[in-house]
């Protein structure tokens, strides 16, 4: 990989649309040995489930809207302003309980979680998501499915 800086301008990004709303791909993998970086708009009724990185660690800074996080025995009702680092081996789920979006940005170390995204969003183009497809793609993805995730149509 040779050092290249990274600009992205508004409405220069690009990602995936899951569930109706944009994810875009600030930084991915193809830019950098260390992390992932997303902007994420979480659709209304959104949850991943409840699951669990074995080595990936995740940041979360809320911009706008309302989520609620479970990260091990903790519940956050997270507003904008609001900063979660989840280590690996720590059990969360994320849930925009709201009426409408959520937009958060996230990281994701190590790279490579861009590609998880672009699988689920084709999973869950055409309707209510397959649990043992979404199931089988987050073990390819370091993740531990504890709960299924869910979504309204």
């Amino acid at each position: 990989m040779t050092a290249k800086h990274v600009i992205r301008r508004p409405g220069e990004t690009e990602g995936v649309v899951l569930r109706g709303q944009p994810m875009g791909f600030l930084v991915t993998g193809e830019d950098t040995r260390h992390t992932s970086m997303f902007d994420w708009t979480v659709p209304a009724g959104f949850a991943t489930g409840r699951h669990v990185h074995r080595v990936q660690e995740e940041t979360f800074y809320m911009l706008e809207g309302e989520c609620e996080w479970h990260v091990g025995d903790e519940v956050v009702r997270a507003t904008p302003g609001t900063f979660l680092f989840i280590p690996p081996g720590v059990a969360h789920n994320i849930t925009n309980v709201s009426e409408k979006p959520a937009r958060v940005v996230m990281t994701v170390s190590p790279p490579g979680h861009e590609h998880y995204f672009e699988e689920l969003a084709k999973l869950t183009a055409s309707g209510p998501p397959d649990a043992k497809a979404i199931s089988a793609l987050r073990a390819r993805f370091d993740t531990d499915q504890l709960s299924a995730l869910t979504t309204r149509a």
